[in-house]
């Protein structure tokens, strides 16, 4: 599993290649940086492979640190089902209908990331998702297709971003090549190529994968 993952970080630093050299290319019309965590807020769905990938650099972080992150993420796990007493380990979303999925992850969430520090550092940078690493500028493919036509109201203030071909990415070829990441990592670990499976981060940190191996075999997910 761990070339799965070592050939997944060198797509996320394509992402993340990408991203620097639109810094560069427009520094006054792009704000995002290391500390401003205006986008962090609330929850939002990970793919299991950003969640094994994640784990695997949470665990590098010092015990107390680890146990400090942990509590926060078992209290908003906690929050959740109150809510939602159906959302239970190991907080699988695949089988979440739309109007639940909107109880679980409101859009006027305000509540920081777990991973966020007091000073608004994500304390698991190196290993964040990739939908933390697209947030900012609008998802517009080499083509012209426009994969998500949003961007954070900081950035391109009195500018329209869309009709700047330079942000422009291989994005479809990028989702390709993570699918693909995915089906083999899900063929390993269940023994069948899935999809998708998808979670969020305080879940990605607590629970165990055997957990959600077994989970996703018992119920028969249909993930496709």
């Amino acid at each position: 599993m761990q070339d799965i993952l070592e050939k997944y970080g060198s797509l996320l630093r394509e992402v993340d290649n990408w991203f620097t050299i639109c810094l560069r290319q427009y520094p006054d019309k792009i704000n995002c940086q290391q500390g401003c965590s205006a986008c962090c807020r609330g929850l939002f769905d990970i793919t299991l492979m950003d969640a094994v990938y994640l784990k695997s650099g949470f665990d590098k972080l010092s015990g107390d640190l680890k146990s400090f992150i942990l509590s926060k993420s078992e209290a908003r796990l906690n929050a959740i089902s109150r809510i939602y007493p159906d959302f239970d380990q190991p907080w699988l979303l695949n089988s979440i209908s739309e109007t639940d999925w909107e109880l679980i992850m409101p859009e006027d969430d305000e509540i920081p990331c777990v991973l966020l520090s007091e000073t608004g550092r994500c304390q698991a940078y190196e290993y964040r998702p990739m939908t933390c690493r697209l947030n900012g500028i609008p998802m517009i493919d080499i083509s012209g297709e426009e994969l998500f036509n949003e961007w954070c109201s900081l950035n391109f203030v009195n500018v329209d971003p869309l009709l700047i071909e330079e942000l422009r990415f291989n994005f479809n070829e990028l989702f390709a090549q993570e699918l693909l990441l995915f089906r083999e990592l899900s063929k390993r670990l269940i023994g069948r190529s899935i999809n998708e499976i998808d979670t969020v981060i305080p879940a990605a940190l607590l629970v165990d994968l055997e957990s959600v191996i077994n989970q996703i075999k018992q119920q028969e997910l249909q993930c496709n």
